[in-house]
């Protein structure tokens, strides 16, 4: 079996390998690295949870370790990721491969204050990872320098599509040097991403590491059919069965992220929120407790879906089914990652079926159902449960009763006389009694006159 030392990298890379615990490449890596290394472009299509980023990260840092270094640091690797925790783990991949060597990298994203930013790069710099939307202002404020940029790097290419980067991505290549070298990730394979690669590449090496649209092998999925205002309480049972060690369960919405995150905790459980409206700081302290020996529940958006690197994730749970089914196969590879087994688990409400059928199509498989029965209420439950059945049969019978009191009062109005003057009879304008309101005819009134009626002329 091919180890990394067949594949020509040096003595210092093989050592951070090492000291990491690993030995042999994956698939993706044992195909990108020599392509990589040569300097080819390179189109490459896999999932996450494959080693994807060490198998650009490795040989990027190779060729620039041995290539010359000018007396000033200038940015000669530039990585675009579309999140923030993803240019954040990428970030701490390259310093983990390259911490036997010389190389200096930094990290750019926004929600956060650009001063030690543009610090770093004055400071100077080798290798620059961030997302579009910080680069691009950095770039039109005059604050970096991309003119001596040797290698490209376009990270999970069909989330910046999704997320609308892909104008910020072009203008960002347009600052490049025209002669580069270009690797472009993808999980999935759309038209308008082929047509990116189509005009960043030049005859790229196409790599894949597992077919397009398929979920990782040693993934077990099941699906519950519950329905939407029981999935709370399934996944509290579920849960506390034990099984479950370091879980994360993905919602549609932010609202929905931190209601689910209020519901576990009324439950006794620990858990956190993740999702974009997060700051920044409670972004990185709940991925640092969920990395943790006691790691919460980690609720979150699918900000998340490609976002989060932890290691030995036992169970994601598709709280709510995405809208786009490849977003299904992203989740769950945050679970069985690197050849590791995991464990999948979906809730589908019955206005979610066709969403479920469409995961099916996409995986080519049937996912299988599994039944479960809720637990019953607890006396808590049971006590709120009738406290509120109490109050709306009381409001039903003041309601009932404020009803007869009207009825039977000649006035109506709850016991009270009605406000409504009523009127005897009056004399008209012409000195003639009249009967009032409440009469069975009103005072004559005099006669309106017609109104006139224009055809309009065409």
């Amino acid at each position: 079996m091919t180890k990394f030392q067949e594949l020509g990298l040096s003595e210092p890379l093989l050592r951070a390998l090492h000291q990491e615990g690993y030995a042999q490449p994956t698939p993706i890596q044992l195909k990108a690295i020599p392509v990589v290394l040569a300097g080819h472009d390179l189109l490459g299509c896999a999932q996450t949870g494959t080693g994807k980023t060490a198998a650009f990260a490795l040989p990027l840092i190779e060729r620039m370790r041995s290539a010359h270094a000018g007396k000033h640091r200038a940015v000669r690797l530039l990585v675009l990721a579309p999140t923030r925790e993803l240019a954040s783990q990428i970030y701490d991949s390259f310093r983990t491969y390259g911490r036997h060597t010389q190389l200096r990298s930094t990290v750019i994203y926004g929600k956060v204050s650009q001063q030690h930013q543009v610090k770093a790069l004055k400071a100077g710099v080798d290798i620059v990872i961030a997302t579009p939307g910080r680069l691009l202002d950095l770039l039109q404020q005059r604050l970096i320098d991309l003119q001596q940029v040797e290698a490209f790097v376009l990270d999970e290419a069909d989330r910046m599509l999704d997320m609308g980067f892909i104008n910020d991505v072009r203008k960002i290549a347009a600052a490049l040097p025209a002669k580069r070298q270009t690797l472009l990730f993808t999980a999935t394979m759309p038209a308008e991403v082929k047509k990116i690669a189509n005009q960043l590449l030049h005859n790229p090496t196409e790599v894949q590491a597992e077919p397009q649209s398929t979920a990782a092998p040693k993934i077990t999925q099941s699906v519950y059919h519950v329905g939407q205002k029981q999935k709370s309480q399934l996944l509290v049972k579920l849960l506390n069965g034990g099984e479950m060690k370091r879980v994360i369960v993905f919602t549609r919405t932010k609202h929905g992220a931190d209601k689910l995150q209020r519901d576990l905790t009324r439950a006794g459980l620990k858990a956190e929120a993740l999702h974009g409206n997060k700051s920044q700081n409670a972004r990185e302290r709940a991925l640092k407790s969920f990395k943790s020996s006691q790691p919460p529940v980690l609720v979150a958006t699918d900000l998340a879906s490609r976002g989060i690197d932890v290691d030995l994730v036992s169970h994601v749970v598709n709280f709510d089914l995405p809208h786009e089914p490849e977003t299904y196969v992203h989740r769950i590879g945050r679970t069985g990652r690197a050849g590791e087994s995991g464990i999948a688990v979906s809730f589908c409400d019955t206005a979610e079926t066709s969403r479920l059928k469409a995961i099916e199509r996409l995986i080519r498989q049937a996912i299988p159902v599994k039944q479960g029965k809720l637990p019953p209420p607890t006396e808590a439950e049971l006590a709120a449960a009738k406290t509120e059945g109490g109050d709306r049969h009381g409001r039903r019978a003041a309601r009932g009763s404020g009803q007869a009191r009207r009825d039977s009062h000649p006035g109506g109005g709850f016991g009270a006389p009605s406000k409504r003057k009523r009127f005897g009879r009056r004399k008209s304008n012409n000195g003639s009694t009249a009967p009032g309101p409440t009469g069975s005819s009103e005072a004559p009134q005099p006669p309106r006159k017609p109104k006139k009626r224009f055809r309009r002329s065409l």
